[in-house]
């Protein structure tokens, strides 16, 4: 069943002072999802979404945002059991609902190369696999784990990588014949995924030790381990490839944003920064954003030279991040 909401708008700007158009941001505190003028660093609107939306992504065009609708509780936690995707028109400012037909908990969307929408089923222990002019799931690609919390693509689609949360363990997924090719073992508890821009490798967060995993993509094991100054939650590579930013917790309940150097495996810069929760990197325009659900803020950094400039303020709850025309 598809619905519609009316959105409530705060704000009539649709496109930046920069002309590059709006950071979309979910908030899971607020319920909603807030675009930002990154020049002004204002948000000149928000629409309603469900409880509660953790991540988003926006179609290629940039004119549509798909929200999964994961639920009120943490991965792994008694809770609501979200069904739904809200999709927002960004010219319209107007909310559709797509309804999935059971629970699932879905979480991380990303567009593959060939125009579907991925987006990770928790409960289902799958990748659901979305036409996006329907909002129908057209297949599922299974995980072999509880908890595939956050998925990551190579480039042209055929391979996939979940960080299963709770088992603590990465799962290596053939997209085209929709099959586990491998499940790896890591840690008690893992968070978050990326890869390297080589894909050479693959990189999970260990939730018990401060260190990143640095996964073989050709052997499927881990290869590495990077030492970190404290426990690391999200990673992201930098456009060029040389250096991957961690995001990391600190014992005293702040934050740490660390650069490890590829080619050395080893941290050569630190940054100090306002929570020790962190949601996501989005890298746009020359600028790495990092949001803050405790601090309410957008983390804002030179793609360049890893310089912290000034932070966009929000509110609590802000996580995903997209790019929105």
């Amino acid at each position: 069943m598809i619905r519609c909401l009316a959105a409530v708008v705060c704000g009539t700007v649709m496109v930046s002072a920069q002309g590059q158009g709006l950071l979309a941001v979910a908030n899971q505190k607020e319920h909603s999802v807030e675009m930002v003028d990154v020049a002004t660093r204002k948000i000149v609107w928000t629409v309603p979404v469900g409880v509660n939306g953790h991540e988003l992504t926006a179609s290629p065009d940039g004119k549509t945002v798909y929200v999964p609708i994961y639920g009120n509780a943490g991965v792994g936690r008694a809770g609501t059991d979200g069904s739904t995707i809200d999709v927002i028109d960004v010219a319209t400012h107007k909310v559709t609902t797509w309804d999935l037909g059971r629970s699932l908990r879905p979480h991380k969307p990303i567009f593959g190369p060939d125009g579907m929408l991925y987006v990770t089923g928790e409960l289902a222990e799958a990748i659901l696999v979305i036409d996006p002019k329907t909002g129908k799931v057209v297949s599922e690609v299974p995980t072999g784990s509880k908890e595939s919390h956050i998925l990551a693509m190579t480039k042209d689609g055929k391979i996939g990588y979940t960080a299963n949360v709770g088992p603590g363990s990465v799962s290596v997924l053939d997209m085209k014949a929709h099959k586990t090719v491998a499940v790896i073992p890591v840690s008690k508890t893992v968070q978050r995924m990326s890869i390297s821009n080589d894909e050479k490798w693959a990189f999970t967060s260990d939730e018990i030790q401060p260190r990143v995993a640095v996964i073989d993509t050709k052997t499927n094991k881990v290869a590495r381990w990077v030492d970190t100054g404290a426990i690391s939650y999200v990673t992201q590579p930098t456009p060029d490839g040389k250096y991957l930013l961690c995001a990391e917790a600190t014992k005293d309940g702040k934050g740490l944003l660390e650069v490890i150097d590829l080619a050395k495996w080893e941290v050569v810069k630190s940054y100090p920064l306002a929570a020790r929760q962190n949601g996501g990197f989005l890298i746009h325009g020359g600028k790495i954003y990092l949001s803050e659900p405790l601090a309410g803020t957008i983390q804002v950094i030179d793609a360049k030279t890893f310089a912290l400039e000034q932070p966009i303020v929000m509110t609590l709850g802000v996580d995903g991040l997209t790019w929105a025309n």
